[in-house]
């Protein structure tokens, strides 16, 4: 499949964009009641392109993909009657559609996305969890699957990273965790102390490099921050030799150095990259990306970008 093409999809594509919906739907196992996409034709694809637009794949002018937008919730951009040709599945059709969505949704200013499948498909359902999706509540016999978009921002100076780190802190609970990447000199120590301050901790927060963790009480009635080093430490066994499982319910935990040894304290992290920016010879760009459930709702580019 050398030339497979994402593209906008128009009014001109909704004949063959319903045709496919059918041939897609029609050949997926039998589920009761039947799905409405088969209830679709030109007229209401045409209408929901116009309506909230969609992506067609096009592979040598031929329509072997498809889906189309749906409203916003929550600051999430919709996806509805995801579509292969069964000929072309297990080719990356879906993966390509899917990946240029997102970048639409962030186009469009939107914190990630939602849509709606069948639990009595699990092939479908396992697609959208291996993608970053995470399910949410019943919505009769449909499962609503999200998943939040990373934030990417632009920090000018020591100062602004502080105030950056506040904002992330508005959005921290007692056994959140958050693991910081970057060079030494990055600024990963100036972001947990904004952190801490934000938090309302006891300090004064160092590198905790020798140490390997410290624990900042509240002053305010909220949770302890649990500030770890993980440059000394070369695997997941080590870290979990510092026995944070004891204090993580009641903290917020920030592991400096944790990429690829830190992940397993959780099912749910927030994984935080500072690298040199490009706005000032003291500037940062920070990269925020969620991972698990908990995040999954979370708008982290309303709240951060």
């Amino acid at each position: 499949m050398t030339s497979l093409d994402i593209a906008e999809a128009t009014q001109a594509d909704a004949p063959g964009v319903a045709a496919l919906i059918h041939k897609s739907f029609i050949a997926r196992p039998r589920v009761d009641p039947p799905p409405e996409a088969l209830g679709e034709t030109a007229d209401s694809v045409a209408a929901g392109l116009a309506s909230s637009g969609g992506l067609v794949a096009l592979l040598d002018g031929e329509i072997v993909g498809a889906l189309i937008f749906d409203h916003d919730r929550a600051g999430l951009l919709g996806l509805r009657r995801v579509s292969v040709d069964p000929g072309r599945q297990g080719h990356g059709v879906a993966s390509a559609m899917v990946g240029m969505a997102e970048d639409v949704a962030r186009e469009r200013g939107v914190d990630g996305l939602w849509l709606l499948v069948r639990e009595e498909l699990p092939d479908t359902v396992q697609f959208w969890l291996r993608r970053g999706y995470f399910r949410g509540e019943q919505e009769g016999v449909h499962t609503l699957v999200r998943k939040s978009l990373a934030a990417h921002v632009d920090v000018p100076s020591a100062e602004a990273m502080a105030e950056f780190a506040g904002r992330i802190a508005s959005l921290l609970a007692a056994g959140d965790l958050l693991i910081l990447q970057g060079e030494l000199g990055a600024g990963k120590t100036t972001f947990t102390q904004g952190l801490g301050e934000s938090l309302g901790v006891r300090g004064p927060i160092t590198s905790p490099t020798f140490v390997l963790a410290r624990i900042h009480p509240s002053l305010v009635d909220g949770p302890d921050l649990v500030h770890v080093d993980a440059y000394r430490l070369s695997s997941a066994a080590e870290v979990d030799d510092l026995d944070l499982d004891a204090t993580a319910d009641g903290s917020v935990t920030v592991v400096e150095w944790g990429a690829g040894v830190a992940e397993q304290l959780s099912e749910d992290w927030l994984h935080i990259a500072i690298a040199a920016g490009t706005i000032g010879p003291d500037s940062r760009t920070v990269s925020v990306v969620p991972h698990g459930a908990r995040w999954a709702g979370v708008g982290l580019r309303s709240a951060l970008e």
